[in-house]
């Protein structure tokens, strides 16, 4: 009888992780396509616009209140760019760290998250802020981080696909492009506040040092 347990186990095991295993494997597959770069746009854009109308009409008569929970939103996600950049993305943890050292190899290939599941984290984000804050503040500073997250995609995607001309575009460019050459530095890609801040900006050596 244990002999038999023990054989069904054995058995058993690759029959019932093959097919979470495939559906792993597939969605790490369509994350790398380009459709489902563009999928992923629309969805937060679609998403972080209904979060701004809808907290906008909670502050219709305060506007003051509403630009505060903006600007907040948008400082949160400037630093949460920083935070997963830095601490994340580049540490051993095999979720985040692979993915992107994908992207350090071919970094002009599509690799990014399923579609679907930005959306997702955003939208429990906006409920558990929602639980703790007033409800319009609430949908405009989440939807503030949406687009955000929205000009961080697109502003890496554009510092690896176009040749800018204009020297302030060029230098915004190369600061990221240094990062893949000094992986220790330069971690903001929107911004280089939090670089600035914590000590991470990149600062070219003198020769002979």
């Amino acid at each position: 009888m244990h002999a038999f347990m023990r054989d069904d186990e054995i058995v058993g095991r690759p029959m019932t992780r093959r097919p979470l295993r495939a559906g792993v494997d597939a969605i790490v597959r369509m994350s790398s396509t380009r459709a489902n770069y563009w999928a992923e746009l629309g969805v937060d854009v679609g998403l972080g616009s209904l979060l701004i109308v809808n907290g906008w009409r909670h502050h219709a008569n305060r506007p003051l209140a509403a630009t505060l929970a903006i600007v907040t939103g948008l400082l949160a996600f400037s630093f949460v760019e920083y935070f997963f950049h830095r601490w994340m993305f580049h540490t051993r943890v095999p979720l985040f760290a692979q993915g992107h050292r994908m992207h350090h190899e071919h970094p002009l290939g599509y690799d990014s998250l399923p579609f679907f599941l930005p959306g997702v984290v955003l939208l429990m984000l906006t409920g558990l802020c929602a639980l703790v804050m007033p409800t319009g503040f609430a949908l405009l500073m989440m939807g503030s981080v949406t687009f955000g997250y929205i000009a961080y995609g697109l502003s890496h995607f554009t510092i690896h696909h176009v040749r800018f001309k204009h020297p302030l575009l060029r230098r915004w460019a190369g600061a990221h492009h240094v990062h893949h050459y000094h992986p220790e530095s330069n971690f903001g890609v929107t911004t280089p506040l939090w670089d600035v801040l914590l000590g991470t900006r990149y600062v070219r050596k003198p020769r002979g040092d």
